[in-house]
């Protein structure tokens, strides 16, 4: 009977994902906590809303909001990709809230040089120069764009996973909002433990952004992580690493 952690899914976006991509693999960690799927305002099966509305600080409030609404004291906030950033905001913005904070994959800082490095690195000049025209908000076919895709990490989610996504793609449909962020200043005014955890292979959000998210954070509450050959979606790539990584750190909480 003894009370566990709830630990809340924070997805990556904008506009393209849902909490499904999670499922089943976050199921794991039911063994150390209550595991709760978050779709963000206007994402998967939550309501919609005026789309030139939303913004990463309306959803980082959200998270506050939603924990309150159902009685979530002191959450493990989890965010994966541009889940990570919203997470990081939600934490910033309501210091102590959160039990601890987990940055999955994330950046807090967009930076297009660095990202298209990553993409090199991963899968030559013409994939970094794919990802390059698509995250400057060009329209880039789906066949163009599968190599750039495919070199997020060794594995990424299956056709048939995605195919379970609700979309809604007038949000932030020209990726505005994703190439202003800059939110390094805010990472101090977090006061809950932070793991910052990455994949060696990441391109979209390379080890480097992770780095500056651990180095902005507070000696007091940061943790870093980077797991050696995996990507973007390191449950995939070496899930018995993963699993450790995340379970030992909510363990401690």
């Amino acid at each position: 009977m003894r009370e566990r952690p709830t630990v809340v899914l924070v997805h990556g976006g904008p506009g393209t994902y849902d909490h499904s991509y999670f499922k089943p693999y976050f199921s794991r960690l039911t063994d150390v906590a209550q595991i709760v799927y978050l779709d963000l305002r206007d994402h998967g099966r939550s309501a919609r809303h005026d789309p030139a509305a939303w913004s990463y600080e309306l959803c980082a409030d959200d998270i506050r909001a939603f924990c309150d609404a159902i009685g979530i004291e002191r959450p493990i906030v989890l965010g994966h990709s541009m889940g990570s950033w919203i997470v990081l905001m939600y934490g910033a913005r309501h210091p102590g809230h959160a039990g601890a904070l987990i940055s999955q994959s994330g950046m807090a800082r967009f930076d297009m040089d660095r990202l298209a490095e990553g993409f090199r690195r991963a899968g030559g000049d013409e994939v970094a120069d794919v990802a390059r025209r698509a995250f400057a908000g060009e329209d880039v076919s789906d066949e163009a764009w599968a190599p750039a895709f495919a070199a997020y990490g060794p594995n990424v989610p299956s056709p048939d996973e995605l195919s379970r996504r609700t979309q809604n793609l007038d949000v932030d449909g020209s990726g505005d909002l994703m190439r202003a962020l800059d939110m390094v200043d805010q990472l101090p005014l977090i006061t809950s433990p932070t793991l910052v955890c990455v994949g060696e292979l990441d391109a979209v959000t390379p080890v480097e952004a992770s780095r500056e998210i651990y180095d902005h954070l507070t000696p007091e509450v940061r943790s870093m992580t980077i797991i050696p050959g995996t990507g973007h979606f390191p449950w995939l790539d070496d899930p018995a690493r993963y699993w450790a990584v995340i379970t030992d750190f909510i363990r401690t909480r």
